[in-house]
């Protein structure tokens, strides 16, 4: 069993070749996993936050960017709406497992938009949030009660564009002490709270993918199956292709199958480095 979910989880209802652009040629895991036997885990996740900070966004070949006109835009959409999710990392050890993972949430089956998926702590930026960062963890503590002192925010990855075109940041932190943390879900937001091993969504395993169309546009939505605790969850579309991002940035390696993920410029909305989900 997890060692997250053992711990913390609460439900609330019965029922290709891509580029990794770190400033270091030290590969973080391989640092983390030699270190295993000498230092804490504490140490061991200081080294991956130390590495992560040195991450800058990949530059893109400008002939490989689609540019959308205004034309092609929904007529109701906000060039000012923007989220932010938190990829919040911490190190399960017990005898099954070792290794980073994610915290996830199933949305509230009472929502209307989403309900009953799974997702990433996060939402919409509020007029007093002063940055992504700050976005996402104020949202994760309203969503889940997790305290943004307990969070070490370490990277902030390219946005991507979720299919209602709302641009969504994907900010990394690290829970160092997962003790601390004790999930006290919004009922109105959150059904439970679970976690999932970050590099499996690097691996062509328990994955399936269908081809679609957005603003003309062709790209894979990817589909992980993930089963823990007796429950079983699909995790896909933009918090599966956030996942991916951020365990190939994490991982320093593509996954083991084929993204195909293209990058979008919307005029005066959204940066180069904008990725559909």
């Amino acid at each position: 069993m997890l060692f997250l979910f053992r711990k913390l989880s609460i439900s609330i209802t019965s029922s290709s070749s891509i580029s990794i652009p770190l400033c270091t040629n030290i590969n973080i895991m391989s640092t983390i996993n030699n270190n295993h036997s000498s230092n804490s885990i504490s140490s061991r996740l200081t080294v991956l936050g130390q590495q992560l900070r040195l991450y800058k966004p990949p530059e893109l070949d400008n002939d490989k960017v689609v540019s959308v006109s205004e034309a092609q835009l929904p007529e109701k959409l906000n060039p000012n709406s923007r989220a932010a999710v938190l990829i919040c990392l911490f190190n399960g050890i017990n005898d099954d497992d070792d290794g980073l993972r994610v915290i996830l949430t199933k949305r509230s089956s009472e929502l209307s938009a989403h309900s009953g998926e799974v997702s990433l702590p996060g939402g919409k930026a509020e007029e007093g949030d002063v940055d992504d960062a700050d976005t996402a963890k104020r949202e994760a503590k309203e969503e889940i009660g997790l305290d943004p002192s307990l969070v070490n925010v370490v990277a902030v990855l390219e946005p991507f564009l979720s299919k209602h075109l709302l641009r969504v940041t994907p900010v990394i932190g690290i829970l160092s002490d997962i003790n601390a943390f004790t999930p006290t879900p919004n009922l109105d937001e959150v059904d439970e709270v679970f976690d999932a091993p970050l590099e499996m969504f690097l691996k062509d395993e328990n994955r399936k993918s269908e081809e679609k169309e957005l603003m003309g546009n062709r790209l894979l939505i990817h589909y992980f199956n993930y089963e823990t605790g007796g429950k079983k969850y699909m995790i896909w579309g933009l918090t599966a292709g956030i996942l991916i991002r951020a365990a190939s940035v994490v991982y320093q390696r593509p996954p083991a199958f084929l993204e195909q993920i293209p990058k979008i410029k919307l005029p005066g909305v959204i940066s180069r480095n904008t990725k559909l989900p």
